[in-house]
């Protein structure tokens, strides 16, 4: 029993500590042949059970379990919902890029996607001056630019470019990030978008434009370039069937001949050539950076707009290719140091107001709308249009005072009508192509500058210069108006006073009795063979410039005088003819016409409108080692003030006023638009020779006009012959009344009788 009990141990403690399930793999009650104890020699003993922890126990475990199991299913859930949304994206994305890879057409038909045609105007050197529509530079390939304009494209859009399979998921979440920054949408404003990407969306994706989905071309092109997150989605399908179905160097191609770049240059050879006048395989490292610029946003940083902040937006390029290692920092620092500057032509943004005119004048096939690249060769002279540029700035900057708004225009023509310069205005604020043209557009009173042709209708009816006219008080009957009273400028009166001191003296009583007496229809008749195509006035105020005219169309009437009498028609365009061909669509546009007066009758009137600068009202138009003629013109009030005249080169015609008709203060024709045309003509004569103008001295005259006594208001009288004003009849001088003051007059001049 002691034995028995004494291998056993204590009773309680077993049922306490030891376990009721016997251990795998050995028998329940210890072993074999001895005691179920633990003692010396009595078979192994367990060790005492820890004590438990609380919250531990029996319950633990099972809940455990369950935790786990429910984290296992919903990962098992999550992971198979993934798996075939993926799977399910994934197919949807190869079957988009197949269907776009299949529809991609070959290189080729990629690279000039301009809906229009473009027009290239030439000087009449052959020099370009000036575009219109979307200019186009030829096919260049990635291999044919300048590898510092492949560098500074890559270096500004796409630095992975060529370690990219057509997107960038690190630049999408960097665009977002940036966006979501500044307050924006996440697709609003920065894109992430590589340049394949970018050349997809110049593709449109592929759309093409219908007149069925799109109202115009522009509104089809805002749709192209639009953003937005389901643009974005559609984007990656279509650049990852371009990177499958190009190269790199296939994409770069058609990004650098599809984008564009400003100032109407689409792709980069154009745009070059456009800013400058270079090939797009020369262009230095800090031309490359500027044009590389344009990408982010063409209107604004284009140079013409803007040359400073061009410049300021290279600036960054450049320290984007030394960071990168496409510069040294020596290159960096000389392109910095040296940055892209214009050409002369596009510095001058030379013929603005003349390419709008050029183009008026162009059938809208071959301008505007025409759908082939047009190349016209025009009677632009650049110099002379930088001079007339350069002469209305100093005239302006140094005479006015600051802030006014007052504007001008200048044209200066050859006698047969070839216009060599155009400035439609001055330059307030942004100016752009299609501006509004003040030297064709606005249809302005002439004033006195319509004298000429009074005169000329007399000289023509066989007049002379030295004729006398009555230059005292006058009032005309004007049936249903009542009586008209004509005053001169001074206020004063002259007496007899040969017709030449009249017109230099820009005297209004003596032109008006000139025009009675030799019928407003013959001023008419002149003035509109001269090429004024506006309705004149009916009234005996047509003498004094009450009508309406365009300074093209006053320039071109003085070049009727110049020339000898024959009307002209002022053209633009010499030649025009598809790019590629050599017979031209169209000819000259203009030139001259039919005879308006005798040779002699202008030739003696240019006699007497030399005299107007010489010692008349026009002397500030004097120029030094050159002869000149012209005359003055200023309206009623001041609303316009003019000059028009010529050398033996060329004639050249100013206007000034403003645009809402407000008086000038202080100006006449005489005044700034002399001085304009003084500082015009000094630049455009530097350096050729001093050619006599073909003036006429008069031979004969003593003829009187004047009112004949008695014979009531408004009579002229012409060597006894009264014809009534405005009755058309041309009084025939068959003898000539002679007078002792025109006597006088020719032996001071040296005249014959």
């Amino acid at each position: 029993m002691a034995a028995g009990s004494k291998g056993r141990g204590p009773l309680v403690a077993d049922r306490r500590y030891a376990s009721a399930r016997p251990t795998a793999g050995k028998p329940a009650g210890g072993s074999a042949g001895g005691s179920a104890g633990g003692g010396p020699g009595g078979g192994s003993r367990r060790k005492p059970a820890a004590p438990r922890k609380p919250g531990s126990g029996r319950r633990s475990g099972p809940r455990r379990g369950i935790v786990t199991r429910f984290v296992l299913f919903l990962w098992r859930l999550v992971w198979s919902v993934v798996w075939r949304v993926t799977f399910l994206g994934a197919t949807i994305l190869a079957a988009a890029v197949v269907y776009f890879y299949v529809q991609l057409p070959p290189l080729t038909d990629l690279l000039d996607g301009r809906a229009r045609g473009s027009v290239t105007m030439l000087d009449r050197d052959g020099q370009t001056f000036a575009w219109r529509g979307e200019t186009f530079g030829g096919i260049v390939t990635a291999d044919q630019v300048s590898p510092n304009l492949k560098n500074a494209v890559i270096a500004t859009e796409d630095k992975r470019f060529y370690h990219h399979f057509g997107v960038s998921l690190r630049g999408i979440a960097s665009a977002i990030s940036i966006n979501l920054a500044a307050g924006r949408g996440p697709f609003e404003g920065n894109g992430g978008s590589t340049i394949t990407q970018q050349t997809a969306k110049l593709l449109c994706l592929g759309a093409t434009y219908d007149p069925k989905v799109w109202k115009t071309e522009a509104a089809y092109e805002d749709d192209c370039r639009s953003g937005g997150l389901w643009r974005k989605i559609k984007e990656i399908p279509y650049a990852i069937a371009m990177e499958a179905k190009y190269s790199k160097d296939e994409i770069l191609t058609i990004y650098f001949n599809r984008a564009y770049l400003g100032a109407g240059a689409r792709g980069f050879a154009a745009a070059s050539e456009r800013y400058f006048g270079k090939s797009v395989k020369d262009v230095t490292p800090a031309e490359a950076a500027m044009l590389a610029g344009l990408l982010k946003a063409p209107s604004k940083y284009a140079p013409t707009a803007n040359l400073k902040r061009a410049q300021d937006r290279a600036a960054v390029i450049i320290g984007l290719m030394r960071d990168q290692g496409y510069l040294t920092k020596e290159q960096a620092d000389q392109a910095l140091a040296q940055p892209a500057q214009l050409s002369d032509a596009a510095a001058r943004s030379a013929g603005g107001a003349f390419a709008d005119w050029v183009m008026e004048g162009t059938p809208s096939y071959l301008g505007n709308d025409t759908t082939e690249d047009v190349i016209v060769r025009t009677t632009m002279d650049q110099r002379i249009q930088a001079a007339a540029e350069e002469a209305l700035t100093f005239v302006f900057d140094t005479k006015l005072k600051e802030g006014s708004k007052a504007q001008a225009a200048i044209i200066v023509m050859s006698a047969d009508g070839a216009v060599r310069a155009m400035v439609g205005g001055r330059k307030l604020g942004t100016s752009s192509a299609g501006a509004f043209n003040r030297a064709t557009q606005a249809l302005r009173q002439t004033g006195s500058a319509f004298k000429p042709f009074v005169y000329a209708a007399a000289l023509d009816m066989g007049w002379s210069a030295l004729d006398l006219v009555d230059d005292s008080p006058l009032t005309i009957n004007i049936r249903g108006s009542g009586p008209w009273t004509p005053s001169n400028y001074d206020k004063e009166f002259k007496g007899m006073i040969p017709l030449y001191q009249a017109l230099m003296e820009s005297r209004n009583i003596p032109a008006v009795r000139v025009s009675e007496a030799v019928g407003r229809e013959a001023v008419r008749s002149v003035a509109q063979g001269f090429g004024l195509q506006s309705d004149l006035a009916l009234g005996p105020a047509l003498a004094l410039g009450a009508s309406e005219a365009t300074l093209l169309e006053m320039t071109g009437a003085y070049a009727g005088i110049l020339n000898g009498g024959s009307s002209v028609t002022p053209y633009g365009i010499e030649s025009l003819t598809l790019k590629g061909e050599t017979d031209p669509l169209i000819g000259k546009s203009g030139g001259m016409g039919e005879r308006v007066v005798s040779e002699k009758a202008a030739r003696e009137l240019i006699w007497m409108m030399e005299k107007v600068i010489q010692s008349g009202t026009g002397t500030r138009a004097r120029l030094e080692g050159h002869e000149a003629a012209g005359k003055t013109g200023t309206t009623s009030e001041a609303r316009d003030a003019w000059f028009i005249g010529f050398t033996a080169d060329y004639v050249a015609g100013v206007w000034m006023g403003y645009d809402d008709n407000t008086p000038l203060e202080g100006v006449t024709g005489g005044g700034l638009p002399a001085e304009i045309w003084r500082e015009v003509m000094t630049r455009v004569e530097e350096g050729l020779p001093s050619t006599p103008l073909p003036a006429l001295p008069p031979q004969s005259g003593g003829m009187v006009l004047g009112v004949q006594d008695g014979t009531g208001p408004g009579s002229v009288v012409q060597g006894g012959a009264v014809p009534q004003p405005g009755n058309g009849q041309a009084p025939v001088p068959q003898q000539r009344q002679r007078d002792p003051v025109a006597a006088i007059l020719r032996g001071i001049l040296g005249l014959g009788n």
